[in-house]
């Protein structure tokens, strides 16, 4: 992480493109101890000026798709306000302990999403002919968008990129750990023939995020159950909350699918939404839980900057947060991991930073209200499951992994309205083309139908 020693970077927030200094700091830690950046963060009046002139500017109109493309190119390859493409990931990598490898694969996945919108949106929307004179218009469903991001990983930024796309202007929160993406993403878009007028970027607090969301035609919001509960009904956000990932494991549990499932739970440093956090199994539990937590022991203790590195780290205050927390798990529940000799959670490496070990527990029971906790790292709950406990205990699934030859289950799980989004066999839970949603149909939440009829 060739950042280390540099000063901290100063990051303020930028409206229609141009920066406006804000007297309200907060110091952007590094997880190598010290300080990465000094954000300046918008308070409330900041936020909704910005919202007024984005309103302002605000006429729903969609830019040029060549615009994405551009963008998508100049995000990877150039240097955007001083900052190189290496930078980007150097501080990606220091801000939130993301290995330099899962930030890397992060750039190729943006690259390719904004690629790929156009595609996305014919995939879904319906065709819109209905004979001469008979169309249908899909238009967005208001002319401003908020967007309050998370940390964890910067694929979703994608989601506001979208909605730029459709002709929405945004405002986007930023993660408190990742304003670099966002940033970096604003800056491709701007330098790519955006009109600076469409998007404001505005680091606030949690607060300040939850305003603009309120006061926005639509919005997203990322977080934990506590941040996003209150948004669940509110039909013009989207919610985006933990995921909750759980597989089936009703075949045996030869060593490909023992390698699947590890994979699924690890890869990206277990930091994904959809990273797996539980496995039902007909099987032995304990043997399950035993294989699991052995392969995930294989993994390597490495720098996050290591090119073998996969496993995520973090500052000496987040340490002791989830060290503690964890702590209570393994004391009530069967610990796997402590059996494979993962007596720490945490290790303290040279450079400075945490390093989060996996984890694997198991429970006695399908319905145990541990199965479907989530940390932010590869941490595994193992239970058993019976024809008896049905659908029950798989729902509340982002993405539900069926290995099961029973075809009545697979029909169950596709009518559950809590499961988002099914996979059959050893498919990693994030498989997807354009047109296979990820939680909902995301397009048809961005725009709605109006009918055309004009007479020939």
């Amino acid at each position: 992480m060739s950042t280390a020693t540099r000063a901290p970077l100063s990051l303020d927030p930028r409206v229609c493109g141009r920066s406006v200094p804000s007297s309200d700091r907060t110091a952007l830690p590094s997880v190598l101890g010290g300080d990465l950046a000094d954000i300046g963060t918008a308070p409330r009046l900041l936020a909704l000026a910005a919202l007024n002139e984005i309103r302002g500017h605000a006429d729903g109109r969609a830019p040029d798709p060549a615009v994405f493309t551009e963008a998508a190119r100049l995000f990877a390859v150039a240097t955007l306000d001083g900052e190189s493409p290496q930078d980007y990931v150097d501080r990606v990598c220091q801000a939130t302990g993301l290995t330099s490898s899962a930030v890397g694969q992060a750039v190729r996945d943006l690259v390719e999403e904004m690629e790929e919108l156009p595609a996305t949106t014919a995939a879904e929307l319906p065709a819109t002919g209905f004979g001469e004179g008979f169309d249908t218009r899909w238009v967005p469903r208001g002319k401003v968008f908020a967007a309050v991001m998370a940390s964890n990983h910067p694929v979703p930024n994608i989601s506001w990129v979208q909605a730029l796309f459709h002709g929405y202007n945004v405002l986007v929160k930023p993660g408190s750990r990742d304003p670099f993406t966002p940033a970096r993403l604003l800056a491709a878009l701007v330098a790519a023939g955006l009109p600076p007028t469409k998007a404001a970027f505005l680091p606030c607090s949690r607060e300040v995020g939850e305003f603009l969301l309120r006061e926005a035609d639509r919005g997203i919001i990322y977080g934990g159950e506590k941040a996003v509960a209150t948004w669940h009904q509110r039909e013009s956000v989207a919610v985006r909350g933990p995921g909750r990932t759980k597989a089936l494991l009703d075949v045996p549990a030869d060593d490909a699918v023992m390698d699947h499932l590890a994979l699924s739970a690890s890869f990206d440093g277990g930091t994904r939404c959809t990273n797996l956090s539980a496995v039902l199994t007909t099987g032995p539990v304990g043997e399950v839980a035993d294989r699991l937590a052995e392969r995930l022991g294989r993994l390597p203790s490495l720098p996050a900057s290591d090119e073998g590195a996969t496993l995520l780290v973090v500052n000496r205050a987040r340490a002791a947060q989830l060290r503690e927390q964890v702590a209570v798990l393994r004391a009530a529940l069967t610990d796997h991991s402590a059996r494979a000799g993962e007596e720490e959670t945490v290790v303290e490496l040279e450079d400075g930073s945490f390093l989060l070990r996996p984890v694997v527990l198991s429970v006695d029971s399908a319905g145990h209200p541990a199965l479907g906790t989530e940390l932010p790292f590869p941490f595994v709950v193992v239970a058993p499951w019976s024809e008896a406990d049905g659908v029950a205990p798989l729902r509340d699934s982002l993405v539900l992994n069926l290995l099961t030859d029973r075809e009545e289950l697979v029909e169950a799980a596709l009518r559950e309205p809590s499961v988002r989004k099914v996979t059959r066999g050893r498919v990693l839970p994030w498989t997807a083309v354009p047109g296979i949603p990820h939680d909902d149909n995301y397009t048809q939440f961005l725009l709605e139908p109006k009918g055309l009829v004009a007479q020939g």
